[in-house]
């Protein structure tokens, strides 16, 4: 059995106002005990703490200290998504307490359930590292826990007016590529052209569906002997839209052997690791599962890794404007041209 995710002390400037949270959490949920707070290390955009009251514990999520995009940080949507999903996607955990205003700890917060187990981060734990096939198992359940999500009937579980379907891939596109405009510190040529090529060569948009939009492997639990996935993170830009685009954004944070030794390096988990699925695969695994075609595999690996490179502008942005003294943010500049650069290359191979 591997070990769980651990919380750990939380980062300066990260605290929580541990009286009002106090206050809030006996009075929406009763006195059970003292409260105290740890933080989850992982991510980079909304803060997750774990919460210990009594015998109790919850999951606290609020945005980011000094956030600029209010719209990518939406506790409201989280709520709105986990309230009516986890009784038809089992791997949604239940929303316990939701504190919309702001007024308690100056952001809006909510509190869920801990689903327990491990997340799979940058390298491998050494007992897997030989075993392939389990590796392999590993990488078929993320896929098909993603296929599970875009085969969840949407309206009937409450969430059909949750998105717009129409036009989402002409919208996703500008959509990214203003955010950038707006958060843009450095002149990266190799974005600017991907979001021109972007921009000229979208598909029709496929059949909806309930897609995340941050669907890899630190934001997904698994049971500690590997074998099934218990939870699914990170529900802040969830939305009903084309699943190729969900699928895009997953296959642009895998990385793989054949790949530059930079890209090796970005943060995007143990995917390069041997005995992994490549791209490729995954893909071809996804499309089988979900009974999907399409012929454009390029389009949507190269807008995955132009939205996840503005993400990382985004957070760079952040950072350099004195918003967040967090220093794992300092080095984001050179993730988003990597990513430029992998988006450009994907472009003049014509391949994922």
């Amino acid at each position: 059995m591997l070990a769980e995710d651990a919380p750990k002390s939380v980062r300066a400037g990260e605290e929580l106002d541990l009286a009002a949270l106090t206050a809030f959490i006996e009075k929406e949920l009763g006195a059970h005990g003292a409260i105290t707070v740890e933080q989850f290390p992982g991510g980079h955009s909304n803060l997750t703490y774990l919460v210990h009251h009594g015998d109790r514990e919850y999951v606290l999520r609020r945005p980011p200290f000094g956030a600029k995009i209010k719209s990518a940080h939406d506790m409201g949507r989280e709520v709105a998504v986990l309230s009516k999903l986890a009784p038809v996607y089992d791997r949604a955990p239940r929303v316990i307490a939701n504190e919309p205003t702001g007024d308690v700890l100056g952001a809006p917060f909510y509190l869920m359930q801990r689903r327990r187990g491990v997340i799979l981060r940058k390298e491998l734990p050494a007992e897997l590292a030989s075993d392939h096939a389990r590796i392999r198992r590993i990488c078929e359940l993320l896929v098909d826990a993603l296929v599970d999500l875009h085969a969840v009937d949407y309206t009937a579980a409450g969430l059909g007016d949750f998105g717009k379907p129409a036009g989402y891939i002409e919208r996703q596109v500008s959509g990214w590529t203003e955010r950038y405009t707006k958060s843009q510190t450095d002149d990266i040529p190799a974005i600017t052209e991907v979001a021109t090529w972007l921009a000229s060569h979208r598909p029709t948009d496929g059949a909806p569906a309930l897609i995340h939009n941050d669907f890899k492997f630190d934001n997904v639990i698994f049971d500690a002997e590997l074998s099934r996935i218990t939870g699914v993170l990170d529900w802040e830009m969830t939305t009903i839209g084309d699943p190729l685009m969900d699928l895009g954004t997953s296959l642009s944070y895998w990385s793989q052997a054949s790949d530059s030794p930079a890209v090796l390096r970005l943060p995007f988990g143990p995917t390069a690791s041997p005995g992994m699925m490549t791209r490729a695969e995954i893909t071809q695994r996804y499309l089988e599962r979900s009974g999907r075609k399409t012929d454009d595999l390029v389009f949507y690996y190269v807008y995955g890794l132009f939205k996840t490179a503005v993400v990382a502008q985004q957070i760079y942005y952040r950072f350099a404007k004195g918003m967040t003294k967090d220093a794992r943010f300092g080095a984001f500049i050179f993730a988003v041209r990597l990513l430029g650069e992998q988006a450009a290359t994907a472009i003049a191979r014509n391949a994922i």
